[in-house]
């Protein structure tokens, strides 16, 4: 019982601490590169793994010029990302030279589906897990 009163608490704050670990990544290393844009106030971030999948559908209003970082985590390596319409068209695929950000202007309002990949570690004795983030700005178009 009294192995219970420990451990109970423990397991319950250990998800608000990766949590609050993750923010201050994103605020720390992520932030930054969305210099010149408007941080659109959403914090998209999880704990992923590596070979994990997450999808992510947002909406980007006509008018405007964007800057979308993906920011992952060192620990988890480069990290792929898809930007697809709602149809499944790829409108931009990320690969190392492009880096992990891409500006890109809206004609009119609609919403894209970020799908990120976390590529599978060869040499992994044991498995770690990161935080990765993706963020939006964005800024009046000229």
């Amino acid at each position: 019982m009294k192995l219970i009163k420990i451990l109970l608490p423990l397991l319950l704050i250990m998800p608000l601490l990766s949590d609050a670990q993750c923010r201050a990544f994103t605020k720390n290393q992520c932030l930054p590169q969305l210099d010149g844009y408007v941080q659109n106030d959403n914090y998209n971030s999880a704990m992923l793994v590596p070979g994990d999948d997450a999808e992510l559908l947002l909406t980007f209003y006509g008018g405007k010029e964007y800057r979308l970082v993906v920011c992952a985590h060192p620990i988890l390596g480069s990290v792929d990302y898809e930007i697809t319409d709602t149809n499944g068209d790829s409108i931009y695929r990320s690969n190392t030279a492009s880096g992990n950000s891409f500006d890109f202007k809206m004609s009119n309002t609609q919403q894209l589906i970020v799908k990120l990949h976390v590529p599978e570690q060869k040499s992994a004795v044991s498995v770690h897990e990161g935080c990765v983030s993706v963020l939006v700005g964005s800024k009046e178009s000229n």
